[in-house]
């Protein structure tokens, strides 16, 4: 049998910060609350929590995505509006916020998005990370019919898009978190 990139172990793993202008109880108070995810989200547009408390483990949460027609333009990806689901796996105010990304059976997958808050003397520090043990359903689904030179180009132009949407974010958030 052949190894190929996307059986490697973590498939991604990435993580950006920034200076915030807030408490970390401030902070968390914001991205903890995922409904509001569209005010920052290169993708997510916002959406439910669908079941248990919101913004408490075990919490499930369906988002609303929107992807253009260019990211990663050349990759068989979803485009358009699609919806996804996710469980809060760690939910400790002014420390960290975590999620898991489900499948459509609501299984959990490798795939862990998350806030880290570490106070500084005038706020916080805001940590944004993306780690993908083994790959995801959508990953295989993905790259199903891509031979190995192309699962390999997907896979370094979907990190580097990964690492955009993790700066963008947190960008984003600052300007929505910070008093004007």
């Amino acid at each position: 049998m052949t190894s190929s990139i996307i059986d490697t172990t973590p498939l991604f793993e990435l993580r950006a910060d920034i200076r915030v202008s807030a408490t970390p109880e401030q902070t968390y108070a914001v991205v903890s609350d995922l409904g509001r995810s569209g005010e920052w989200s290169p993708e997510c547009l916002g959406g439910e929590w669908v079941s248990g408390e919101p913004a408490t483990v075990g919490a499930v949460f369906r988002g609303k995505n929107l992807r253009a027609d260019d990211v990663v333009g050349w990759a068989p990806l979803v485009r358009g509006v699609w919806h996804t689901e996710c469980r809060v796996t760690a939910a400790e105010p002014g420390r960290t916020f975590q999620w898991m990304m489900l499948t459509h059976a609501r299984d959990d997958q490798e795939s862990v998005w998350g806030f880290d808050m570490e106070p500084t003397d005038d706020g916080c520090v805001l940590t944004h990370h993306f780690r993908m043990g083994k790959a995801t359903a959508g990953i295989h689904k993905i790259v199903a019919d891509l031979d190995e030179t192309e699962r390999k180009r997907f896979i370094v132009e979907w990190t580097d898009k990964l690492a955009q949407d993790l700066t963008d974010t947190l960008e984003r958030i600052k300007v929505v978190i910070e008093p004007r």
